[in-house]
């Protein structure tokens, strides 16, 4: 089962993706915790930033998708109450900049959340992945709409079409991230 670990570094939040055992593979609970830390971040005044990172080797694996099936039937992701929705689809939106890091791997839903950040830092180890072609799915998180604008429509399409993997290197040349930086 996911958690979401929180700590307070002055005005800042840092909210740490943690089920490192399945690659930070996100389950319903994992999904919870996080939409509960975003609501979190938004209510508290003393609270001005939030930096959203993953435990373990990589950001996320994306869905576990066993778990996620009765969801894509109801074409609706749940928002629990006292949480916000980290797509930015639904709902009240967090009016507090988000800065998102990441490292290893970063597919689907990972892209999604980065995507609804202000700011994006990868580390050199990252790659990332709108992988769900391959699986014969649609990406519902908001990546068909974001990735164009973010990084061109001839860029969007070539990671979302092939469902190729690409590096931190081309993730900051199209646009994506905005830093890459050592492993450390």
């Amino acid at each position: 089962t996911g958690n979401v670990t929180l700590e307070r570094q002055g005005h800042v939040l840092l909210i740490g993706i943690d089920r490192a055992a399945k690659r930070n593979a996100f389950d319903l609970v994992l999904w919870e915790k996080l939409c509960l830390a975003y609501g979190e971040l938004a209510r508290d005044d003393e609270l001005y930033v939030g930096v959203v990172h993953a435990h373990g080797d990589h950001f996320t694996g994306g869905l576990d998708l066993a778990q996620w099936s009765a969801v894509f039937q109801a074409g609706k992701f749940p928002i629990p109450d006292g949480g916000l929705d980290p797509l930015g689809l639904t709902g009240p939106q967090i009016h507090k900049p988000i800065v998102c890091a990441v490292q290893g791997i970063c597919f689907t839903i990972g892209i999604e959340l980065m995507l609804a950040t202000d700011i994006r830092v990868a580390s050199q180890t990252a790659r990332f992945g709108q992988i769900e072609i391959k699986r014969g799915i649609y990406p519902v998180g908001g990546a068909t709409i974001r990735l164009p604008r973010e990084v061109g429509w001839a860029n969007a399409m070539r990671w979302l079409l092939t469902a190729d993997e690409f590096d931190a290197a081309e993730a900051h040349r199209i646009g994506f991230v905005h830093e890459v930086v050592s492993a450390e």
